[in-house]
Order: C-alpha cells, then structure tokens, then sequence
C-alpha cells in the first residue's frame, strides 16, 4: 500500500489509515476474534496508522485495539484523542494529562505517536468549541509538556470549528496534524461547503494546513456510510449517525450518493464506495483518509480500492461538476 508523509511529522503512513471508531464499530461492538482478525488483515494489507479515541465505546475500543496489536506483536504509528467535557473546562491541562494517562492504561501502552485535541474550535468558543486563546494559552503547553515527557511524539487536533479559527490554532499552536472532514459531499479545499452546512468556509482549511506542512488526515470519507447509496447500515455500525461536513440529514447524503451511480455504469469505478475513496486520496493535500468498517469484508474492499489509486482527472472533474 502507498505511504504518505504525515506533514512535518516525518511519519510515513499508508494512505488508507484504520479507524477504530463507534461508525463502523467493528472495533467497538465486534468479537474479540473479529477484532483480532481485523487489525490482522489491515497489517497485511501494509495499513501503518489505526486512530482511535476514548469516546469510541467508553473506551473499548483503545482496549480492544491494545489487545489486538500485542496478540499480534504488531507496533504501527497510533492515535488517539482527548475530549474536553463541560465540567472540564476549567481544568484543561489537568484533563489532558489525565485523559491520556488512561487511554495509555486501556492501550498498554507507555506512549502514543499522535494525540489529537478532539473539541471544535471557534472565535467564541460556545460548548463544545473552546476559543482560539483556549487553545493556545492551555491546551498547546499541555500538550508540549506531554512531548517533553515522551508521552506522545506529536499532538493535533480535529478539524472542526470555524475556518479563521482553526487556521489560526494551526498556524500558531505548532499541531503537527489536523483531520478533517473530507467526502464527494463536502472536498474540503476543492469547492465551499454546500449552503446551510455545520461547517461553513472550511473548504480552505485543508490547503492552508497542507501549505504550513500540517499532516491533512480525511475524516468521514464515506459520509459516515451514506456514500455506499444505501441506508441500511452494517450489523456493527452504529445505528444512527448525524451528518458531519456533508448534507442536511443521512437520507438526503444517501440521495445524492445513488445520483452518482451513472459514473459507475460508465465504469469509472466499480461501485460507489471505491468511487468516494479514490476521490478522496487524489485529492492535494491528504495524506491518509481514515475509514471504519464493519466487517473483514468491508476492510479488503476498501484496500482494494485504494489500491487502484486516485481517479483520472476527467473523473475528478466530472464529480466536482455534480456537487449539491
């Protein structure tokens, strides 16, 4: 599998990272065996970077990923979170230090590559959001305080929040990375958002980020599911899913994904979701787009896809050309 600099981390990662998230939820409402076999087949397929937080099944998932990886005597580069809670926001330091003292306990682990702050950022920092200054006067010295300690070699945050704001905490808060949502719904950094999205003006963020050599990581590339163009979610996903940096509900994601179906009949992919992966990885900036499944299954055919590499640029155009 292709592997990718991860921005000014130096880290190379493959171009299709693991993500042990609640949306596919293998890695939190799967067997032990599934998971096992799981993380084993994403090894095989050269998969070198797994992303997980403490949220994903009150933590499950950081301990069954832990489990997986010492069964199979396996070390690929790991991330996790921290997610500030209301009660915690007058603790921000402590909570970050705490926060990660047990995911490295579930984990077993002594240390992470990667620790990714996982609240929105905003200029007014409404809860969840914390505002810029939040950001850099608290956060970023705990977080450097972690990097001292060999703790964590990195730290990031999640790309969600308002566009002037999380380019400011990039440009100043020396984050090494920064996941973003990123879908033939939303192309981050190729076409605004559509009107009356959470998310406004972040179509610029990705190439901002790339630019000031911030590893871009692509977040809900198959729009949580949806662009699969069925509704009908896996035995282990999770049941019910808002959309985040895409359309106005999971139907109306699901409706424009079967719009795109006449690319496939053409043959410019061989089904709707090697069709949102290849775009995704074609486009600049992305060094890894993270992806949730449900079953072994679901693993390999993504790996497939990937494999064939990004989309020819008249397909690319075509797609930007059909944008809600």
């Amino acid at each position: 599998m292709e592997q990718r600099r991860l921005g000014r981390t130096g880290l190379s990662v493959s171009v299709l990272g693991y993500g042990c998230g609640a949306i596919g939820g293998l890695m939190v409402r799967g067997s032990a065996a599934e998971q096992d076999q799981a993380i084993g087949r994403a090894l095989d397929h050269g998969i070198t970077y797994f992303d997980t937080a403490p949220a994903y099944g009150d933590g499950a998932s950081e301990r069954n990923l832990g489990r997986a990886l010492r069964s199979l005597r396996a070390s690929p580069a790991i991330g996790t979170k921290v997610r500030i809670q209301p009660a915690e926001r007058g603790t921000i330091a402590a909570t970050i230090a705490r926060s990660l003292e047990a995911s490295l306990q579930r984990l077993g682990r002594d240390s992470v590559d990667l620790l990714q702050l996982h609240n929105p950022v905003t200029r007014v920092g409404e809860v969840p959001a914390f505002t810029p200054a939040q950001i850099l006067d608290q956060a970023v010295p705990a977080l450097q305080r972690l990097v001292q300690q060999g703790r964590i070699r990195w730290y990031g945050l999640t790309g969600i929040g308002e566009a002037p704001a999380l380019r400011q905490v990039l440009e100043e808060g020396g984050f090494a990375t920064a996941q973003m949502p990123c879908n033939l719904l939303n192309p981050s950094g190729v076409a605004p958002l559509p009107a009356g999205s959470a998310m406004p003006d972040l179509g610029q963020v990705i190439g901002h980020a790339a630019a000031a050599d911030v590893g871009v990581m692509a977040i809900r590339v198959l729009a949580g599911g949806a662009l699969s163009g069925s509704e009908v979610r896996g035995v282990h996903a999770a049941p019910t899913l808002s959309p985040i940096g895409s359309g106005a509900s999971y139907a109306a994601d699901v409706a424009f994904a079967r719009r795109l179906l006449p690319l496939v009949q053409d043959g410019h992919a061989a089904g709707l979701v090697e069709l949102a992966l290849r775009f995704v990885i074609g486009l600049p900036g992305i060094a890894t787009a993270l992806v949730g499944t449900t079953s072994v299954a679901e693993l390999d055919h993504a790996a497939a896809s990937i494999a064939k590499g990004p989309l020819p640029e008249v397909t690319q155009a075509m797609l930007a050309a059909l944008q809600p």
